[in-house]
């Protein structure tokens, strides 16, 4: 049974930053790229980034470009998303997925299996 397990969100103030975890078990991790999408209230879920499964590759949307950072350790079956510099509109509930094919993609259909997510709320 596949799990991915979110875990490292809560309230910061706009400026701040927090440190996202995804913990995954039943998959061979190391085979599967990795994503972090995010979902706010009344939107639909929008891509935010994504790691090869040897995380020598890494997409970003534009809109965190520069302020947040991906990156995985396969030895303890984890991937991770440093967010910095976070604004308010980065509050949403983010959901980390997993990808078969182990090449990072943008699109929500590539993914194979998700998890419940963690809420991230930035207040300004």
């Amino acid at each position: 049974q596949v799990q991915l397990v979110e875990s490292g969100g809560g309230s910061v103030q706009a400026g701040g930053s927090l440190r996202l975890s995804c913990a995954a078990s039943g998959l061979t991790f190391s085979s599967y790229a990795m994503g972090w999408f995010r979902q706010a209230p009344g939107k639909e879920r929008e891509f935010v980034a994504a790691i090869s499964w040897a995380g020598r590759i890494t997409y970003y949307a534009d809109s965190v470009k520069g302020r947040f950072t991906i990156s995985r350790d396969n030895a303890k079956n984890t991937v991770y998303l440093q967010m910095n510099s976070l604004k308010a509109e980065d509050t949403a509930v983010y959901h980390c997925a997993a990808d078969l094919l182990g090449r990072p993609s943008v699109s929500l259909e590539d993914y194979d299996y998700w998890g419940q997510g963690t809420q991230v709320t930035v207040s300004s």
